[in-house]
């Protein structure tokens, strides 16, 4: 018996107001899907993995890229209370490993395209994951897995009886720590569904919308609004990848009314060779997350009559935070605008103490779709969210009128394309080399990617050579994590207490970094 929201039957319900209306365009597959068929694949797809054992609690990883075969798999299984843990596939084997075995995974749902590294994890054993079933999209499936379609072929199209409720634990998705190991962040059906509700009370969506979802939906800058797009009935176009001409061909051809893209993605678009030739008067606005987005690059699209929406939250936040609507992009610039509909956002200073408008401070947000927990890391828990107010690291200033602009990070976090960068997971790789002595890592300036990770070293081997430096890192770390260049230097600045004086680096090394 459930009580309260099941997010998975969103789109039972969605199918059955409206079973025949399109749900989604997957581009790399050619593909359409209405409501009714998504639904029924989403069961199928439940199905197969509770034939397997998973029962309501269990954790499932989804190693996939952005397509059908994504939703089915996360839709279906929350309906009977399965844990999805979307994960990074730019990670690598060893990164991947502490993720499944810190979540208990028991089976993996993944793309044929990664069977080498899902391989490694395997052939690992339990030192490599507490994966059990192994599951391949695609062909070229390897041996030692059960393919995709055909599981789902010989599975029944009803869904499951045992339901989850709205206290379940829906999702756990991992983020890096300051401290170098990934943290994953819970959240619940009920915190999802307060994130779906002040998407559509602050968020300018219409019932006939088409989104197209160009940030990979292991994101949750793409899975909260894909979630969103199914509990509000829109329709959605997939990107499998990113690719900046073609997402202004989809644009024109499937009369796209909006979509969220990083900095960086709406830079790559601006270069595109006569990208003027495409159509985009369907395009009511395209909101901008991740990092704060240069005010060139939104005047940029102003001119071309695009507005630019800067949205502000973290995964802790299932997305939303602050948003800059249309009634205020165009004479609040920069800004991030104001809280969402159902979210408290205040400036405050180290005591908790909120501070008079104009003052710069840390932004901590109040709202029922802030995060259960850090999956069984309750001191990190209670740091980041204190009297119901988490915490986010980052600095801002917020105007009389209640207007929040981002100005710095106290975390040292660096956003590379829109992915995160905690310098201590990075610094931890380099120290594992026995040349170095000591490590620091700082963000530069990119003009391609926001921001990339520059190595501050000191030599314990005074042969050492920056490419030995950035070879070392080369398979320890996902690409955009790897420092794009290394610098040596005598003596790491640190405060008497030990902390690396980082602003002092920052200023030694300006930028910009090497593309």
């Amino acid at each position: 018996m459930t009580t309260g929201f099941n997010i998975g039957n969103s789109l039972t319900t969605r199918a059955y107001l409206n079973p025949t209306r399109e749900a989604l365009y997957d581009v790399a597959a050619n593909q359409r899907f209405t409501f009714a068929q998504l639904d029924t694949r989403a069961n199928q797809c439940c199905a197969v993995l509770q034939s397997l054992g998973l029962r309501r609690g269990d954790r499932a990883a989804l190693m996939l890229h952005n397509g059908h075969e994504f939703i089915e798999s996360f839709f279906g299984p929350a309906k009977a209370g399965i844990v999805l843990m979307p994960l990074n596939w730019r990670l690598t084997a060893d990164e991947l490993s502490f993720i499944l075995k810190d979540g208990g995974a028991r089976v993996i749902i993944f793309e044929a395209e990664f069977a080498p590294v899902v391989a490694e994890l395997r052939a690992r054993g339990t030192a490599g994951s507490g994966i059990e079933h192994w599951i391949c999209v695609g062909q070229d499936k390897p041996d030692f897995s059960l393919s995709y379609e055909q599981a789902l072929a010989c599975a029944h199209q009803h869904g499951p009886e045992e339901q989850a409720d709205e206290d379940d634990n829906l999702f756990i998705m991992y983020t890096s720590g300051t401290t170098g190991s990934p943290k994953g962040v819970v959240h619940t059906h009920k915190t999802v569904f307060w994130a779906l509700l002040t998407l559509c009370n602050t968020a300018e969506m219409h019932l006939s919308d088409k989104y197209l979802v160009l940030l990979p939906l292991f994101h949750v800058g793409a899975l909260t609004p894909m979630i969103t797009a199914v509990y509000k009935g829109n329709a959605l176009v997939i990107l499998r990848n990113f690719d900046p001409q073609k997402a202004w061909s989809l644009i024109e051809s499937e009369k796209i009314n909006t979509t969220l893209a990083v900095p960086a993605m709406l830079g790559f678009m601006l270069q595109v060779p006569d990208f003027q030739r495409f159509d985009w008067s369907s395009l009511r606005a395209i909101t901008s997350g991740a990092a704060p987005l240069p005010v060139n690059t939104i005047n940029s699209y102003l001119e071309l009559g695009i507005e630019i929406h800067q949205v502000y939250g973290m995964t802790e936040t299932c997305g939303p935070a602050c948003l800059i609507g249309p009634d205020d992009a165009r004479h609040k610039i920069g800004s991030t605008g104001k809280s969402f509909f159902h979210t408290q956002v205040r400036i405050a200073d180290t005591a908790g103490n909120e501070l008079p408008r104009g003052e710069a401070g840390e932004v901590q947000v109040r709202a029922p779709h802030n995060m259960k927990e850090y999956w069984q890391r309750p001191e990190a828990t209670a740091e980041t969210i204190v009297d119901g107010w988490l915490h986010t690291g980052d600095v801002a200033v917020m105007d009389a009128e209640g207007f929040v602009t981002i100005q710095d990070r106290i975390k040292d976090m660096i956003i590379s394309g829109g992915e995160n960068v905690y310098p201590a997971e990075v610094e931890n790789v380099l120290l594992s080399h026995p040349g170095i002595a000591d490590a620091a890592v700082i963000g530069q300036d990119s003009a391609k990617w926001g921001e990339s990770p520059l190595a501050v070293i000191v030599r314990k081997d005074e042969s050492l050579t920056e490419a030995q430096v950035l070879e070392h890192c080369n398979g320890k770390l996902a690409r955009f994590k790897q420092p794009r260049a290394a610098v040596f230097i005598e003596q790491i600045p640190r405060n008497p207490s030990g902390k690396v004086l980082k602003r002092i680096l920052r200023q030694q090394y300006p930028g910009p970094a090497r593309e």
